[in-house]
């Protein structure tokens, strides 16, 4: 009996009718918890309230059935996005019946997260993304150098003009981001230039290596790890009679035609 409710469960699982109404049911959450940031009458406020429980146990009987469908414990929780759906639909249960607590509510924020681990092309690029870090890591450690040099510098520099951008390193690179973010950058631009007019050379450097080399630095890195899982996630997509063959199948292949010739040459003589 077990065996046919496991692959009963799994046809339901894998049911794009299912995932549908999966996708439905997390948006309509996400809807309920924007609704409570409004002044709403009580029957509403009320309404809500039982929706939101409504939700919370679908998502419950959503993640048993997914749990039972899978091959065991070990096999569901080797996969991250089953624990981050777990860690999800635990967290929406605490406290239990206090959806109108703030804590409550914070928690259930977060399930509309969970439309990332529904939507297989969500999960491709956060999958990229995160596994983009290590990388832009270095990138980043990069950047915080050159932040660095050129805080140290402009406030060495222009700390006289105005204390307040450049009275230290630390204030120095707030306003150094300030202008990587090109947030009114021209004014702090031109107040320097009243005394140094060659100081434009130090904020056209800086923003040339903050916003257009180490951005594209960074473009380029996430774009190569999504390439590759597109290519991974082709790969398990496709069918293995549409995949080509290796050289060495190739050659065992040739091989027993070799030998089937061979032993029809025997039975002919």
């Amino acid at each position: 009996m077990l065996p046919q409710l496991q692959k009963q469960f799994q046809r339901i699982d894998k049911s794009k009718l299912f995932q549908s109404f999966v996708i439905a049911v997390i948006v309509v959450s996400a809807l309920t918890v924007g609704a409570h940031t409004y002044s709403l009458p009580p029957t509403v406020e009320t309404a809500l309230n039982w929706m939101d429980i409504g939700i919370t146990a679908f998502f419950l009987i959503e993640l048993v059935i997914r749990f039972i469908a899978s091959k065991g414990i070990k096999d569901f929780f080797s996969k991250g996005w089953n624990i981050f759906d777990t860690l999800i639909v635990l967290g929406s249960l605490y406290p239990a019946a206090g959806s109108s607590m703030l804590i409550a509510r914070l928690l259930r924020i977060f399930r509309v997260l969970r439309l990332v681990s529904m939507v297989p092309e969500l999960r491709l690029l956060v999958n990229a993304l995160l596994k983009a870090i290590p990388q832009m890591g270095y990138i980043a450690l990069l950047m915080f150098v050159i932040f660095y040099i050129y805080a140290a510098i402009g406030s060495m520099m222009f700390a006289h003009i105005n204390p307040v951008l450049w009275g230290d390193v630390s204030i120095s690179m707030l306003t150094l981001f300030r202008i990587a973010t090109f947030e009114d950058w021209t004014d702090v631009m031109y107040e320097t230039m009243l005394v140094y007019k060659l100081s434009w050379i130090y904020y056209l450097t800086f923003i040339f290596l903050t916003a257009f080399v180490f951005l594209n630095m960074m473009v380029g890195a996430i774009l190569e790890v999504m390439s590759q899982e597109h290519k991974n996630a082709r790969d398990e997509l496709a069918d293995n009679d549409s995949l080509p063959a290796t050289q060495g199948q190739v050659n065992a292949l040739q091989a027993q035609i070799a030998d089937l010739k061979s032993l029809l040459k025997e039975k002919e003589y």
